[in-house]
């Protein structure tokens, strides 16, 4: 003799059930966070990510929310620009003491058009950009005249630089699917064209070296790589660091009549002594600090030598924008300050301390340096009645 369940019964049935496993699991997972949890207290296991250890060392602190001086910020990324509403973005900046930004993702077409208008319609004096092109149509016979014209209309509209992302010598590929190389002689017709327009090109070229290396227990990047995978470089499937910096010299030095901007210390800023190389054989190079600060403020002996020895030949600059990681920037620059956070804890697993450069190499990588690049600066309400 069978039962006569109604449909409603059978749902009430496989809703108790579903209700059962639901909260067996649930019970489940309490019990295993906190086995888990006892297991870690137990036996000292924990995270790399979570930790957080407090320092009992007492030193002197100096937390610095404005830059003593002003300063120009050359390596800036706004990528809303177009539409972005500017007064925001200025109080900030005037918190921070940063007279001038150079926003380097002008791209081109309507978007640089938009950017450009936005700027000269509320800001005039407070922003500058670069231009960007497009280095996978280099097959197209007209590629070099139709940059050069692009360029060159660009400067007349306003543009003051070219900016150049990494993707030229990793990622870009022509269209047999080879790398472009960043010496590559077809892109010649640029060089000569931002020489003629006197502007500068700041490149970014290559990653931190260690990219390359094993994500083993010896990789100081390790925990970058964790978080960032993408960011790893397999030695089987790209150039190596050290060939995409060769194609990048060679560039250079076939190009003395053109200005450099060498982003990120060009990735030497854990080797200053073959950075100085770098710059003693490349007249027309100069670098600045964006993203990279992590690296000076790990050995502030050597750092403070090569800000002094090259302080007409680094820039300011940031990158990512965030006003609270510019307080660093001010307290590696310009404290004696020891052992304190970096803001970032994937780009610089340790410490940092304070370089505290004498007040005219500050003037010079805050402001000196990028008004003799960009001289119409020198108009902005910030620097024109600086005592130069």
């Amino acid at each position: 003799m069978g039962y006569d369940w109604s449909p409603d019964t059978y749902q009430i049935i496989i809703l108790k059930s579903f209700l059962k496993v639901f909260f067996s699991i649930i019970l489940v997972s309490i019990v295993l966070y906190f086995s888990i949890d006892t297991i870690q207290y137990k036996y000292n296991l924990m995270d790399i990510e979570d930790y957080e250890p407090i320092s009992t060392l007492v030193v002197e602190e100096n937390l610095i929310k404005k830059s003593k001086y002003p300063f120009i910020d050359v390596h800036n990324h706004q990528f809303d620009m177009p539409l972005k509403d500017l007064s925001k973005l200025v109080t900030e900046m005037d918190s921070l003491n940063m007279g001038y930004m150079v926003n380097l993702s002008g791209f081109r077409g309507l978007y640089l058009q938009k950017s450009l208008d936005n700027i000269n319609e509320n800001y005039p004096d407070r922003f500058g950009l670069f231009i960007n092109i497009d280095f996978e149509e280099i097959d197209d016979p007209n590629f070099g005249s139709k940059n050069k014209d692009l360029i060159r209309e660009g400067v007349s509209n306003g543009v003051i630089g070219l900016k150049i992302y990494k993707s030229l010598g990793l990622d870009d590929k022509d269209k047999f699917g080879n790398r472009i190389r960043i010496n590559d002689e077809r892109l010649k017709p640029i060089w000569d064209v931002c020489a003629e327009q006197n502007i500068p090109v700041l490149i970014h070229s290559g990653d931190p070296q260690a990219f390359w290396y094993p994500k083993d227990k010896f990789n100081e990047r390790w925990l970058e790589l964790k978080q960032k995978p993408g960011r790893y470089r397999d030695p089987n499937n790209n150039p190596s660091f050290e060939e995409v910096l060769s194609e990048q010299h060679d560039m250079f030095k076939s190009n003395p009549n053109t200005i450099f901007i060498n982003a990120h210390l060009g990735w030497l800023g854990n080797d200053l002594d073959r950075l100085s190389k770098h710059l003693d054989d490349n007249q027309n190079v100069i670098t600045e600090i964006g993203a990279v600060l992590a690296e000076i403020g790990r050995q502030p002996k050597r750092a403070r030598k090569f800000f002094i020895e090259y302080q007409d030949r680094i820039l300011f600059g940031k990158d990512s924008y965030n006003v609270s990681e510019y307080y660093t920037y001010f307290r590696v620059l310009e404290t004696d300050d020891e052992y304190f956070d970096y803001y970032r804890k994937r780009h610089g697993n340790w410490k940092m301390y304070g370089l505290n450069l004498p007040d005219e190499v500050l003037k010079k990588i805050y402001y000196k340096n990028a008004l003799n690049l960009f001289p119409h600066i020198k108009e902005n309400k910030y620097f024109k009645n600086l005592n130069n």
